[in-house]
């Protein structure tokens, strides 16, 4: 069985070149993936509801309430 991707939450605070697939100001969830980090890269699940390959410097980490990531996570 595959083990799971370990996720964070994330801010868009930059969609120059991404238009369509993101919205600056909006929340997303960022799969983490130690070779992506290293070519400066987050993996990020976006509008389309799949998961694509974006700038890091496109988006903050955030962290919110439990109560609060727990709805959103379940929401996704």
């Amino acid at each position: 069985m595959p083990k799971p991707l370990s996720r964070q939450l994330v801010v868009c605070v930059n969609n120059a070149k991404y238009p369509a697939s993101l919205e600056k100001r909006k929340i997303y969830v960022a799969l983490r993936d130690s070779s992506a980090e290293k070519r400066g890269l987050l993996r990020v699940i976006d509008e389309s509801g799949e998961d694509y390959l974006y700038p890091a410097a496109y988006f903050v980490a955030v962290e919110l309430p439990e109560g609060v990531a727990k709805a959103l996570a379940l929401s996704a």
